[in-house]
């Protein structure tokens, strides 16, 4: 509703994961390129971790925008699931034609085999996206690593890019997976923004949706940093509530005060009771000090009296 009134051509703080609206950070061009990197490689397996709402699932979707043309890509966006339930998962997503009332581990995995040589031998190269795969149980990932197995004398036919929160980081550190470790031959940590990129991320959206002047003062910028603390999912939902917020007022301009009424109403209580935490840490220093002066003051006079 707010659109025609700031003269946007589409809402600039969606949280779908739009490859259009991808910031690319300094922190983003490395995970960008350590992933194209890993995948350009013979190897079986590339990691991209990152805390929840750092913008993976959208580096992900802009990474498939630049593979060639050649590259058959599966994506599975629910990994809890069984081994054979995966493999089925993943023949599905490949068209991959199979009896599922007489399915087993051995005949999809036979499927697909055939399906990656085939590729392969067309001159195709073949890649498969497990998003949220922290929650891949070991032994599915040990079933992930058995379809690496595949391969010629030169090059793994199927490459897997496992994409999850910092949990998956632990879970690969678990003595049974030690091997599929070994085979990750690219991976990158996703951090949150710092607060110069925070403010540029906040800017490029509001220029792609069509705005090239400042609708956020320079202190509503700061403001959105310190309660979000740069996670971009947060900004997003954040920034979407402030523009609302100053619709609703007939302002132009989104000032600190709509930012933290908008945070009152559009985030998470946790998000919003660890930056009070932070604002107590920072001024009760103060009580302290002020206890001691007292004090001072009290045994001053007892020294008189």
């Amino acid at each position: 509703m707010y659109l025609s009134y700031f003269g946007l051509s589409e809402k600039p703080f969606s949280i779908a994961p739009n490859p259009q609206y991808l910031f690319l950070s300094e922190r983003h061009k490395e995970a960008l390129a350590h992933l194209t990197y890993g995948l350009g490689e013979a190897g079986g397996f590339v990691l991209l971790t990152g805390e929840v709402g750092t913008g993976k699932t959208t580096l992900t979707r802009s990474l498939q925008e630049k593979l060639p043309e050649n590259t058959q890509v599966a994506m599975i966006h629910n990994p809890a699931l069984s081994q054979l339930e995966l493999l089925a998962s993943i023949c599905d997503e490949f068209s991959i034609a199979y009896d599922e009332a007489n399915a087993t581990l051995k005949t999809l995995t036979d499927a697909i085999k055939k399906h990656l040589e085939a590729n392969h031998a067309s001159g195709g190269h073949t890649i498969l996206l497990i998003d949220e795969a922290q929650l891949l149980s070991p032994d599915v990932l040990e079933q992930l690593r058995l379809l690496t197995n595949i391969e010629t004398n030169h090059k793994k036919l199927l490459q897997i890019v496992l994409v999850g929160q910092p949990e998956l980081q632990e879970l690969l550190k678990r003595n049974e997976l030690r091997q599929l470790a070994q085979r990750i031959t690219a991976r990158y940590h996703l951090l949150p923004l710092t607060e110069g990129q925070t403010i540029a991320y906040i800017k490029h959206r509001l220029y792609v949706a069509g705005c090239e002047r400042a609708m956020f003062s320079a202190d509503a910028l700061k403001t959105v940093y310190a309660v979000t603390k740069g996670i971009p999912r947060l900004v997003n939902l954040l920034c979407e509530r402030c523009l609302m917020g100053a619709f609703s007022k007939h302002v132009m301009v989104v000032d600190s005060d709509i930012v933290m009424r908008s945070a009152e109403e559009a985030l998470p209580p946790s998000v919003l009771q660890s930056e009070v935490q932070n604002e107590k840490k920072s001024s009760n220093w103060l009580i302290p000090f002020a206890f001691l002066s007292v004090l001072g003051a009290g045994v001053g006079l007892s020294f008189i009296f």
